[in-house]
């Protein structure tokens, strides 16, 4: 325990002191690193692998589950799409020293509102380890240090990683303590992280409900919340058939276990039996496990759904289906049951689509499109640290915009209040 304190109140220590150096860094100089970054990675694509696959070895050994498997899992591909990540965000705007807006009182001063770093960022996330990469080079373009705490079944993976961003800064010459990785699995390291008040300015959870709850039970730094992504898509009565069947499938087929993935389809009574019938036999042609409300038992092989399958994240090849009367049993359903991350209508009718945008208070709300495009990168902000669901701060996909914060600068002539 008091060797964990000591690793812990060290990391936080050089942390600050990184923070200070970064929040007086170049623009030039975080986006070479992070640049870098990416080049190393690319680089490095053949260790990485090899520690994924020790990995990968050791979560089948563990009974994970197919979710967890596949976002742990690394392909050449999907290192690749790493390091583009990282070059993508190397090549965005300056985020820091932003005038957010400005204005002239009548006392003669000068008010402008510019951003900032937030400081120091603690990540603690599981399975994926191309958070290891995001999360540091998100949080180094905005100007902060970042202590990264990964899954212990990300473990080989995650420190592969972890080196490539380290040579980047060092390339860029700004402190490798910039970038920090937890150095033990021990669970307690997690809860010394939630309390450094003194040196931690913001937590970002990225793991599933067990790990978001923890998170914002035991902890006394702020919290960007990341909750499970209970994910609707409603199909109106106006929908458009083939768009409908589409989006459908690409939003719960494409990848299971992200949380972007549909876990919920809701249909219109009046489109119920026929395009619902066929969009639901084409998941089921994909695989999918249907659980449905009693309109749709008579199909072959479907399961009717309970109580427990509605405002479900199964992250699987899993889906509930309800028939509901109108948009308005439709809306109801969703803010039961939605998690606040996502979620989507499939319409041509504009004042449908109006409706659900205005009622629905999700962090993503959107139409016509697949769930799977909630993401950062697909957002254009290169890459993410999360979908937060919460609405302080950051809302949706946090990029480098959302890792600042502001001040406010006031200029006076020799301004005195009476």
């Amino acid at each position: 325990m008091a060797s964990i304190d000591k690793q812990m109140q060290l990391l936080g220590s050089q942390a600050r002191a990184a923070a200070e150096t970064l929040a007086f860094s170049t623009f030039e100089q975080r986006s070479l690193a992070v640049s870098e970054c990416a080049k190393s990675i690319s680089n490095q694509i053949d260790l990485i692998l090899s520690a994924n696959e020790i990995d990968m070895s050791n979560a089948r050994d563990q009974g994970l589950d197919y979710a967890m498997l596949d976002r742990l899992y690394l392909d050449r591909t999907r290192v690749e799409s790493i390091a583009s990540s990282l070059q993508a965000i190397s090549e965005l705007p300056d985020p820091l020293g932003k005038v957010l807006s400005q204005w002239e009182r009548p006392s003669g001063l000068k008010i402008r509102r510019v951003t900032t770093p937030l400081g120091v960022i603690g990540v603690i996330y599981e399975s994926r380890p191309n958070v290891t990469a995001d999360a540091g080079a998100l949080c180094l373009m905005a100007g902060n240090a970042t202590i990264l705490r990964g899954g212990s079944e990300s473990s080989y993976s995650s420190k592969a990683i972890f080196d490539c961003l380290l040579y980047g800064l060092q390339l860029a010459n700004l402190p490798v303590s910039s970038i920090q990785m937890v150095p033990t699995q021990d669970r307690e390291a997690v809860k010394y992280l939630l309390r450094m008040t003194e040196f931690v300015d913001v937590i970002v959870p990225r793991g599933g409900k067990g790990l978001v709850g923890l998170v914002q039970e035991e902890a006394r730094v702020p919290v960007f919340a990341h909750l499970e992504g209970v994910v609707h898509i409603y199909v109106d009565k106006m929908a458009d058939a083939k768009k409908a069947l589409d989006v459908v499938l690409n939003a719960k087929t494409r990848r299971y276990g992200i949380c972007g993935a549909a876990e919920c389809l809701l249909l219109h009574q009046d489109i119920s039996q026929e395009l619902g019938v066929e969009i639901i036999n084409s998941l089921g042609q994909h695989d999918v496990e249907l659980r449905v409300s009693p309109e749709f038992s008579k199909i072959n092989g479907i399961k009717l759904a309970t109580d427990g399958d509605w405002g479900r994240e199964y992250l699987a090849p899993i889906m509930a289906v309800k028939q509901v009367k109108d948009i308005s049993e439709a809306i109801q359903h969703i803010t039961m049951y939605s998690s606040s991350h996502t979620d989507c209508i499939i319409t041509e009718d504009i004042s449908a689509k109006d409706l659900f945008f205005s009622k629905i208070d999700s962090a993503i709300v959107m139409c016509n499109a697949s769930t799977q495009f909630a993401d950062g990168g697909e957002f254009g902000l290169g890459a993410e640290i999360g979908i937060a669901t919460g609405k302080m701060h950051a809302r949706g996909p946090v990029g480098v915009n959302q890792l600042t914060s502001f001040k406010y600068l006031v200029e006076g002539n020799g301004a005195v209040r009476d």
